[in-house]
């Protein structure tokens, strides 16, 4: 008999091993969508190229605001230098030095240029808005990989209890099976049938053990975190099973981040065109600029000279030939605008076509998990009959074995369909952009 202190301990440990079980953390959908936005890499740097695009929208950058620049010049020589006057007389002197030091500031302003700085402008905030397109595209995308992978993993969870009850199974037939032969009233044959069929659901339940580990893995690195961080995560698989076609495409035509890449292209091109044309008109620009200058000499008519003041004036120019490269310019243009509307209507009936078979393949899951859901409660109750009857002896154990496996083929199948449903009700909102961030 166990003394106290036996009894103390091992409450101790169980306890203890109860504590350590429960402090796994439980990863919530949303907790993992969450840390995914905070940490993943290709979030960050769609978020950091869109930073870019947004300090490149300025009004200097466009070419609208003045150049303004300091200058400072400054040289000096020593040389031996000779001078002949026009009445014969000669003026030498060595090591005669010379120095000369100009400075001042100077604008520089483009006043008129056929309206192309309008639309730099223009097409810098339509390049600002491919930006977030772009950023939204990559969330999209990696919420949906995140989802994806995080109910394949509810999945391979609900497989995995559906393995360890057959195993259970499995091992009360083998122990029904010992005691009988100990008995006389089964032969060796039942036992090491029993025998097999276990080993061959534990093979099971490590492969899937293998697997859910590797997807694990494969969440954290989505996630950006630690590879060995174990975890686990809710054991249900919730479907929206109320979704429409008529507005999954009508939100898809609005918000779509692909096709609304598209149509910013097709903006983007048109100030293309509108910023070769403006090469029509003259450019006019103006200049002014504040000058300091000094000189001296230690040979020469002038030793000493200085000068300051204002300069101003303006510049004007007009393109009257260029080979007819402005026509070939404006041309190309325009063909590549209607590239753009090309590329709009091919992506809007990709769209539309992969709305419709996606959305086929969403009510055909839908029907599945009804279907899988009765066999499952049917599979479930044979087993149960057959149960009760094996341990009077009234069937043979290939009739157990079938019952079983019917069962736990039905729990599989019946988590397949919930998965193949929730990844097409994943694919339908990514694709009409609706996806839950």
């Amino acid at each position: 008999m166990m003394n106290s202190k036996t009894i103390l301990k091992s409450l101790v440990l169980f306890f203890f091993c109860i504590l350590k079980m429960n402090a796994q953390e439980v990863l919530t959908i949303e907790d993992a969508v969450k840390i995914a936005l905070e940490n993943n890499y290709e979030i960050k740097i769609a978020s950091n190229n869109l930073n870019i695009d947004k300090t490149n929208v300025s009004n200097g950058n466009a070419g609208m605001l003045p150049k303004v620049a300091a200058t400072l010049a400054n040289s000096n020589s020593i040389q031996n230098s000779s001078q002949t006057k026009q009445d014969g007389t000669v003026t030498a002197l060595d090591n005669a030095k010379s120095r000369s030091l100009n400075y001042g500031v100077g604008l520089d302003w483009t006043v008129f240029d056929g309206f192309k700085m309008f639309a730099n402008l223009e097409q810098l905030k339509e390049l600002q808005k491919l930006g977030e397109a772009q950023l939204k595209l990559t969330i999209i995308t990696k919420i949906s990989d995140v989802n994806n992978t995080y109910f394949d993993l509810v999945q391979q969870q609900q497989q995995l209890a559906a393995l360890d009850t057959t195993n259970v199974i499995s091992k009360q037939r083998l122990a029904l099976a010992q005691n009988r032969f100990t008995i006389g009233k089964a032969s060796k044959l039942e036992v090491l049938n029993a025998q097999v069929d276990l080993n061959t659901d534990k093979v099971a339940l490590l492969r899937q053990k293998e697997l859910y580990a590797n997807t694990k893995v494969l969440l954290n690195q989505i996630l950006a975190r630690d590879a060995k961080l174990d975890y686990k995560v809710v054991d249900v698989i919730k479907v929206d099973a109320v979704l429409l076609l008529p507005e999954l495409t009508a939100l898809a035509a609005k918000q779509n981040p692909q096709l609304e890449t598209q149509i910013i292209n097709k903006r983007v091109s048109e100030l293309q065109l509108k910023q070769i044309k403006a090469a029509r008109y003259p450019v006019v620009a103006v200049n002014t600029g504040y000058n300091f200058s000094e000189s001296h000499s230690s040979i020469g008519f002038t030793s000493q000279a200085s000068a300051h003041g204002l300069n101003y004036g303006f510049k004007a120019s007009l393109n009257l030939f260029d080979g007819f490269a402005q026509n070939r310019n404006e041309k190309i243009a325009q063909i590549q605008i209607d590239n753009s509307k090309i590329a709009i209507e091919q992506q809007s009936l990709a769209l539309n076509t992969q709305l419709t078979t996606a959305y086929q393949t969403y009510l055909t899951n839908l029907e599945l998990i009804t279907l899988e859901e009765k066999n499952v409660a049917n599979a479930k109750q044979n087993l149960d009959i057959t149960l009760d009857k094996f341990h009077i002896g009234t069937i043979t154990t290939l009739e157990f074995r079938t019952a079983q496996l019917n069962y736990i083929n039905a729990k599989v199948r019946y988590s397949n369909a919930q998965f193949l449903a929730k990844l097409s009700e994943i694919s339908l909102k990514e694709l009409a952009g609706n996806i839950n961030l």
